[in-house]
């Protein structure tokens, strides 16, 4: 006899003796060491063994033994009365190793003619225990051993496996796949690829995380109620807004929703993977959705807003948004105020809020209303400096003379500008002591004419002009100083008053009783 082992083919092991195709040699051995009975029959008499189990996968027959002893880093088991087999205690490290008395299962490898004793693999039990219950949707647990770019290698029991990047996460890829190398991971069999000699399984613990969440979720959406204060984390961000896992269910974060303050884009507020505090909006359990709010979970600006910006007060804010009507302000995050475009500038009418201020400007403005219930809040730009109204009964007194731009010609009058913010207004009724069809036959815009003031209301800022009693106060004579004008000697015309009506003359009809001029008396 000699000191190597020899390996033993399990499927002929166990035929009759004339059966096994081994040499003579090796079959006498085996004789030799059996006796009269064979080994199936030295197992079968042992009481604590369990029938043996065959495989088909991989091919060989898992026995049953009695833990005898432990030497150091071997096993010895009790095959039967007449037999006894060593099992490498490293076989056991995953488990720990069985006490004196236990039963173990195992498979035969081969034979230690030295010894006497036969040669066992715990291994190969398992992975035929392994195989013979592996099927697909099985949940397993397998050792992570390696990863490549594709993902991750698995040793599930001494089977082969491999899990796909896409399949190890609920959400998104997996940049660093070491961080898995070494762990012990539960995973469900999705596919058994039996195409290879050595046969493997395809594995996926991302359906295993699916799985859980719709159970969490059928359980949160049953205890969830809205105005409830939960945390979560951001797992995807769209155009609108971000999907939000609260613990088992994802609920939509509108953007309209994430801030008080105005957000143009998702990003400029959350980032994926970012955890939150948010409020509950709505919970619709037919559809299994959620509505979520951040902004809500925060105080609320509003509720200062009196106090931090009183009526009449000059602050700072930045420009943000700019509209046919007017232009929005921020003066702290998450509160606006409107400047409507009429409270823009003094200098003059203008079309759109562009010409005076744009998108980013850091303006002061004064506070005109607060109304915090309707979160609405009126400011002014033009008052901030000095009103050109102010004191205007006194510049232009009525009865004075003044000179201005027609700023704009409409259906009843011509508006004249006398000083940048401040407009008179012609009526059609005050151009001319004959029939005006049409403001511009008189009065055309761009033009700098001579009018009379009939009134002036600072209140309400309005002054009302004439040309038509520009003549006749000339012809009596009539004279006025204000600020802005020195007065005037009128003269008398030595041809009649020319107006704008189809480019003829006008003629201006003279008072009855009236001296004569020097040129008429002549």
């Amino acid at each position: 006899m000699n000191d190597e082992i020899t390996p033993i083919n399990n499927d002929n092991l166990f035929r009759p003796a004339d059966d096994v195709d081994t040499d003579a040699e090796l079959q006498k051995e085996l004789d030799e060491a059996l006796g009269d009975s064979s080994l199936m029959d030295l197992m079968d008499s042992a009481e604590k063994k369990r029938p043996a189990r065959r495989s088909s996968t991989a091919g060989s027959d898992i026995q049953s033994g009695t833990v005898l002893a432990i030497q150091d880093d071997a096993i010895l088991i009790e095959l039967s009365p007449k037999a006894q087999g060593l099992l490498p205690a490293k076989q056991f490290e995953d488990e720990g190793l069985p006490a004196e008395g236990d039963v173990v299962e195992f498979t035969v490898e081969g034979y230690n003619n030295s010894d006497g004793l036969w040669m066992l693999s715990r291994q190969g039990a398992i992975l035929a225990a392994t195989w013979e219950t592996i099927e697909v949707g099985k949940d397993v647990e397998g050792r992570v051993t390696g990863h490549n770019k594709g993902g991750i290698e698995l040793d599930i029991n001494g089977i082969e496996a491999f899990m796909p990047v896409s399949q190890i996460e609920r959400f998104g890829g997996v940049e660093d796949m070491s961080q898995y190398v070494g762990q012990k991971i539960q995973c469900r069999i999705v596919e058994i690829d039996n195409s290879r000699s050595n046969s493997s399984l395809l594995v996926s613990r991302r359906a295993l995380l699916d799985a859980k969440a719709e159970q969490d979720k059928e359980v949160l959406f049953e205890t969830l109620q809205e105005g409830a204060v939960v945390r979560g984390v951001v797992r995807n961000i769209m155009p609108y807004g971000a999907f939000v896992d609260i613990g088992g269910a994802d609920g939509l974060l509108h953007v309209r929703d994430m801030s008080h303050s105005r957000v143009e884009k998702p990003e400029d507020v959350v980032t994926v993977g970012q955890e939150l505090q948010l409020s509950v909006l709505k919970v619709d359990r037919e559809e299994k959705k959620i509505a979520l709010g951040l902004k809500q979970a925060m105080p609320d600006p509003w509720e200062s807003v009196q106090a931090q910006f009183p009526v009449g007060e000059i602050v700072s804010g930045r420009v943000v948004k700019l509209m046919d009507f007017g232009a929005f302000v921020e003066l702290t995050p998450g509160v606006e105020g409107l400047i409507p475009i009429s409270e823009l500038t003094f200098e003059r009418r203008i079309n759109h809020p562009k010409e005076i201020v744009n998108e980013g400007d850091v303006i002061k403005i004064r506070v005109m209303s607060v109304d915090p219930d309707r979160k609405r809040i009126s400011l002014s730009l033009k008052q901030v400096g000095d009103d050109p109204w102010v004191g205007a009964a006194v510049r232009w007194a009525p009865d004075s003379i003044v000179e201005g731009v027609v700023t704009r010609e409409t259906d009843f009058g011509a508006f004249v500008q006398l000083t940048p913010g401040v407009e008179g207004l012609v009526h059609i009724s005050e151009l001319s002591e004959q029939r005006v069809n049409r403001v511009g036959e008189v009065a055309r815009e761009g033009e700098t004419i001579q009018a009379k003031v009939i009134s002036v209301d600072e209140e309400a800022r309005r002054i009302s002009l004439s040309i038509k009693q520009l003549a006749t106060s000339d012809d009596y004579g009539f004279s006025t100083e204000d600020d802005d004008q020195p007065a005037r000697t009128p003269k008398k015309r030595k041809t009649p008053l020319k107006g704008g009506l189809g480019g003829s003359g006008l003629l201006i009809p003279m008072p009855e009783g009236l001296p004569e001029g020097p040129e008429d008396s002549e």
